[in-house]
Formats: structure tokens, C-alpha cells, sequence
């Protein structure tokens, strides 16, 4: 890799982190986003996901920092997460994140496209069709090859979507895949704006589906409204298994992110 391409990567780093994360917006109705010292956290119902979004910490304010953000959240009897990336400070700050009583989730990749450099003329596969989610059936069309997918309930999803249907459909694209009428894969993309940032999450296909190209159709579809509607840059938290295609799709991976989640 070339001087050029670490700068690069830097750069955009430091970009998604100075406007995503520091300077984050409330992702739903009813959330809130509180800057405490050298922490930015989200504020929601339990049913919305509350947590922490970036920290500057030092090794000799972490541990009360860590401490202070239990006692807020737990004090609402709310579940929260600590999202930190491989770049995050301290170094050891997942250790002691752990010490404190959090569990650590998988370790994903952050990714990042500039949407005008993708390649965007990939189609659904035979059989299949693309079905834009814009009210509540379609919401449990998704929700149900989400459960499929993913071998998890999926009551949160359904909230979130009819939440931002109702309150901000213009910041949210849901799409589900259908073979004849059956749910076999379903995403969606989280719109930001005032940033050149637009987020694809949940992407997932029925085990019996896969292989057959519905992911990077999904990808692909998404990237076209987002360039449609101005947006510059698609990110992505990829699992090992999602990376190598988007990386074929041209995706950069730029970081790790991890959860760590505190249960009162």
C-alpha cells in the first residue's frame, strides 16, 4: 500500500469519526445524543439503542469516565453499548470496559465506499425481485427474513422501522428481497443529513439463499438511491463473512469496531 492510500484512508477516518461519531446526530424519534466531558453517548428508549458513540480518554480519566456512563444508563435501568474502534484511546480500553462488567460482542470491520466509485449495474438474480418497504406489511416482510437470516427476533426491527416510516421516512431506505411472495433477504440504509454519510445495516439472506448474488444486489440498489439523493460516501460494520464482498465491490476497510454491552 502506498503513502497515498494511508493518508487516504486517514483522512476519511478522521472524517467519519470528527462527523458520525463526535458530531453524531439522534438516529430515531425520541432519541437524544448528550455531550458529558470527553464522551458523546445516545439516549433513548429501550427499545432504541442507547449508548456510547466516541470518547478522547486518557489511561487517567478512563476508568471513571467507564464508571460515570454506568451509573447514568444503569440509573435509567437501561441496557447500553460501548462501541469502540481499533484506533480508540486508551489502547486498553476494551480490557477495561471488560473489568467494569461489559461483554464484548464479535468484531466487525468499518468500511467505506465514495458511492460515484462503485460499480452499480448489478441485478437481483432470476426469481427475484426488489420490494421498496414503505409501510407496515412490507416492515414485516423485512422483519420476517430478517428472523430467517439472523435466527433472532426481529420485535426490535419492526419498532424501528415504523418509528422512522412515521416520523422521518426520507432518512431511512427498507428493501426486502421476495422469491414469488416469500421474504429470503431484506436491508436497509440509514440516511444522515447535513453529512456526505449514508450507513448500510441489517443486510441478510435465508441460509438456502445464499450465493446466489441478492447481498450485492441489495448493496448495489442502496448505493443508487444514495447517490440519487447526494450522498458521497456509503460505511458499512462488515462481518467476516460480508467483507470480501464488499471489498470485490470496492469498500475499504479503514478500522475494527467492537461492542461492548453493560446489562444493569
Amino acid at each position: 500500500m502506498s503513502r497515498t492510500d494511508d493518508a487516504e484512508r486517514e483522512a476519511l477516518l478522521a472524517l467519519y469519526d470528527r462527523v458520525m461519531r463526535e458530531g453524531a446526530r439522534p438516529d430515531g424519534p425520541g432519541t437524544r445524543v448528550e455531550r458529558v466531558g470527553q464522551v458523546v453517548r445516545q439516549v433513548a428508549s429501550a427499545q432504541e439503542w442507547n449508548g456510547i458513540l466516541w470518547s478522547a480518554l486518557d489511561a487517567d480519566g478512563a476508568d471513571a469516565a467507564i464508571a460515570e456512563q454506568i451509573a447514568h444508563f444503569t440509573g435509567l435501568g437501561l441496557t447500553f453499548e460501548w462501541k469502540i474502534y481499533g484506533h480508540d484511546l486508551p489502547v486498553d480500553l476494551g480490557a477495561r470496559l471488560q473489568a467494569a462488567g461489559f461483554t464484548p460482542e464479535p468484531t466487525e470491520t468499518l468500511l467505506i465506499a465514495e458511492v460515484a466509485k462503485l460499480s452499480l449495474d448489478v441485478e437481483p438474480p432470476a426469481g427475484i425481485r426488489l420490494l421498496p418497504v414503505t409501510d407496515a406489511v412490507g416492515v414485516g416482510l423485512m422483519a420476517e427474513a430478517n428472523e430467517q437470516a439472523f435466527g433472532v427476533d426481529s420485535d426490535w426491527l419492526r419498532h424501528r422501522m415504523l418509528a422512522r416510516l412515521t416520523a422521518d421516512p426520507d432518512t431511512l431506505v427498507g428493501v426486502v428481497a421476495l422469491a414469488g411472495d416469500v421474504p429470503v433477504s431484506s436491508a436497509r440504509m440509514e440516511l444522515v443529513p447535513g453529512t456526505p454519510f449514508a450507513g448500510l445495516w441489517g443486510g441478510g439472506t435465508v441460509e438456502s439463499w445464499r450465493g446466489r448474488g441478492i447481498y450485492r444486489a441489495l448493496i448495489a440498489h442502496r448505493a443508487r438511491i444514495a447517490a440519487d439523493r447526494g450522498y458521497r460516501y456509503l460505511q458499512v460494520d462488515a462481518t467476516d463473512d460480508s467483507r470480501p464482498i464488499l471489498e470485490r465491490l470496492g469498500f475499504t476497510p479503514l478500522t475494527t469496531t467492537t461492542p461492548y454491552e453493560y446489562a444493569p
